[in-house]
């Protein structure tokens, strides 16, 4: 039986690369991927998913009124054994609505990697709704500097402060974000710390 999963991981676990190389997995096993990323996430141009560590793969890009239901009907049904979907916080509820009846209608998994919060710890809608209606959600985690696992996706301007009002879709990668535990992510903005971002020079 198919399902619908959700696997979020705060910034830089990875979740790019293990969508690729879950892509992979199935390709060589000669099943067919429909790889798919919401248009928000323009980082790497709008036809390429790439992860940090280099792997990259040919997507399509989903807008925001797309429906991809009927998108799935019109390209992919009879075809695709599996779908996958990078960055699915940018999503709307109602396309996750619609993986969701993919699933359900034609008994085809989707594994949807992405964020669970924002800048300010609250849940995207997108993920807000795959919390609701998926069927596995698993945490792919990673580490905050002090070594606790870590759970906020922390926006840091560019006087090394953590940013906490603004836009909730701000794209960036190490160049903006960095992941903390929520000790370390309070402490910041109480104390007005300089957070170092990763890669940056000493």
């Amino acid at each position: 039986m198919a399902k619908l999963y959700f696997k979020y991981g705060a910034m830089g676990s990875s979740k790019t690369a293990q969508a690729l190389i879950t892509k992979y997995n199935y390709e060589e096993n000669d099943l067919s991927v429909w790889l798919i990323k919401p248009s928000a996430d323009t980082r790497d141009g709008r036809q390429i998913l790439r992860s940090r560590i280099g792997l990259e793969a040919e997507v399509e890009v989903i807008p925001p009124d797309m429906d991809v239901y009927a998108r799935f009907q019109e390209t992919q049904e009879g075809r695709c054994d599996v779908i996958i979907v990078d960055e699915c916080q940018f999503l709307t509820p109602e396309q996750i609505d619609q993986l969701r009846a993919i699933v359900n209608d034609f008994n085809i998994p989707v594994m949807c990697f992405g964020l669970r919060t924002d800048f300010q710890t609250r849940l995207f809608p997108g993920s807000l709704r795959l919390m609701e209606v998926a069927d596995t959600i698993l945490e792919i985690k990673t580490i905050c500097d002090c070594g606790a696992k870590a759970t906020v996706n922390a926006r840091i301007d560019a006087d090394g402060h953590i940013v906490t009002e603004g836009a909730q879709v701000v794209l960036g990668g190490n160049d903006s974000y960095i992941a903390m535990c929520h000790k370390c992510y309070i402490r910041g903005i109480r104390e007005h710390k300089v957070i170092k971002l990763h890669g940056q020079e000493s």
